[in-house]
């Protein structure tokens, strides 16, 4: 089958998370011999901003963990009927220009011989859901969002059957745990500053936790503004920066533990969507501790593949634990090592999507 992606960037992941699960799904369906074509355009923000702070340096780790991929980048003005000939399945991202989405979908309502799929991975469809009215998907073949929550109010907006939960997942051929076990010690952190969604919730279950448990903290991550590396000094905090994500397994294998912190609107308004993040590090056989977050579409064992705290007090708990009682370590490890080989590898989620392909009739695609 011949696939077309459109996504925001594939070669940048800086503060661009949805390259992580994007990467690991194209790789596994061009490992099964589909022929895999991604486009991104040209100028994309989260590329910009990385050569800006790293050079053309700062790409080498993802041309070496995935030389299988490659990327076009597509001007302003292009033809997207041009991109998108011969293609079985075109699959835009939601971070795509409006009008690139309504060209897509344009092309699909005059003929096109292609099955066309919206893939949605933000919260804006509540928290901002005059952006996501933007984008007409009225030439579209279905929706794929990255949780229940979010497919169910695609459904309440008419799309019914043809909207389809597809979690983000953890690529196994580059996340798993290291060969050769080394020294732990300390905490890690991965993640973005962002746009404040999760500074109140950063300083109640990682910050000072980790300083009351006396365990030190190391954070990779960018967009963090002057006055939050300041208190993350003061706090004695090793601030790294950018990290790619590629890099992320080896740094995983140096500590004792990390922690997941959802932003605000995944542990409210969109329960049952985790981040990227958890499920690389489970991958990588970390024992991780998380931040208030229902899983409510149960996709892991809370307490079994993870610990979960409700207060700070309980993270400061959790940490102590950790960083005491190798036993718990170890079955964390296991556990949630586990139900990610079971549930949760790029490789399911692939299977998921030749499915929902196969199983889009003619007259299915004409009533969407």
């Amino acid at each position: 089958m011949r696939i077309a992606y459109f996504t925001h960037s594939l070669v940048s992941c800086w503060n661009h998370g949805n390259a992580h699960f994007l990467r690991g799904v194209l790789s596994e369906l061009t490992h099964r011999g589909h022929d895999v074509r991604a486009f991104a355009p040209e100028n994309a923000w989260s590329l910009t901003n990385l050569l800006a702070d790293h050079g053309p340096d700062g790409l080498d780790a993802y041309r070496e963990a995935y030389p299988e991929l490659g990327s076009t980048c597509y001007p302003e003005n292009a033809d997207l009927a041009e991109l998108v000939d011969g293609a079985d399945l075109v699959i835009v991202h939601e971070w795509t220009k409006p009008s690139v989405v309504a060209g897509l979908g344009s092309i699909r309502k005059r003929g096109g011989r292609f099955n066309l799929l919206f893939h949605d991975t933000h919260h804006r469809a509540v928290s901002a859901p005059e952006e996501l009215r933007a984008y007409d998907l009225s030439g579209y073949d279905g929706v794929l969002a990255f949780g229940e929550a979010l497919s169910e109010i695609y459904r309440r907006r008419g799309w019914g059957r043809n909207v389809w939960t597809w979690h983000e997942a953890a690529d196994l051929r580059r996340f798993k745990p290291s060969e050769q076990e080394g020294p732990r010690e300390g905490l890690v952190w991965i993640g973005n500053w962002g746009d404040g969604e999760r500074t109140q919730e950063l300083g109640e279950f990682l910050f000072r936790p980790a300083r009351d448990a006396k365990l030190p903290l190391t954070l990779h991550g960018v967009r963090y503004p002057a006055e939050a590396r300041r208190m993350l000094e003061r706090l004695g905090i090793d601030y790294r920066g950018w990290a790619p994500n590629a890099a992320a397994p080896a740094i995983f294998a140096r500590y004792l533990a990390t922690v997941h912190v959802p932003r605000r609107h995944y542990a409210t308004t969109l329960p049952g969507i985790p981040t990227i993040r958890m499920f690389e590090a489970l991958a990588c056989g970390i024992p991780l501790a998380s931040a208030p977050w229902n899983d409510c579409e149960n996709l892991f064992r809370p307490g079994t593949d993870f610990l979960v705290a409700r207060t700070g007090s309980e993270m400061t708990a959790h940490l102590r634990a950790l960083a005491r009682d190798s036993d718990l370590r170890r079955s964390l490890r296991e556990s949630g090592l586990e139900t990610i080989r079971a549930r949760h590898s790029c490789a399911h989620r692939v299977d998921q999507l030749l499915e929902i392909v196969d199983g889009l009739q003619p007259a299915e695609r004409a009533a969407a």
